[in-house]
């Protein structure tokens, strides 16, 4: 097995820095009815991420959706130690922004490539959002 690793660079919305293993979707997420805080599922029927935890991975989709309350449920999922240890964006609003301020987890957005097209759930990803930089690295069977 080899592994190959880009650096892209994006915009910093929140700073820190975190490690983990991506979780990747398409699809933008409502946090308010879309995630259970207590457990960090997604639990919002027919998402591609329905059943899967959101717990310390590097969470990797477009956009939210959704009520600003969702902000909050960002926050609850910090307190119930069940939050993503950091996010990814196409574009981050405000919804996330905030939840993410509040919670203290690492956000950037706008990245210098298409994390969709390069980034698998499963894949290693280091977000130091100190610096704006996603470190990808992929595992190949070559």
């Amino acid at each position: 097995m080899q592994s190959a690793e880009m650096t892209l660079r994006g915009r910093t919305i929140v700073g820190g820095v975190a490690s983990g293993k991506a979780l990747v979707t398409t699809e933008a997420i409502s946090f308010l009815g879309g995630v259970d805080p207590s457990t960090g599922r997604i639990v919002e029927r027919g998402h591609e991420l329905y059943g899967k935890s959101v717990k310390d991975s590097i969470l990797v989709f477009p956009s939210g959706k959704g009520s600003t309350v969702g902000s909050y449920v960002i926050y609850a999922l910090r307190k119930h130690r069940t939050a993503p240890a950091g996010m990814i964006n196409e574009e981050t609003e405000t919804i996330i922004a905030t939840g993410c301020v509040l919670a203290e987890i690492p956000l950037v957005d706008r990245l210098s490539g298409d994390l969709f097209e390069l980034a698998a759930t499963g894949d290693h990803i280091t977000l130091d959002a100190d610096r704006g930089a996603v470190i990808l690295r992929k595992t190949c069977k070559c």
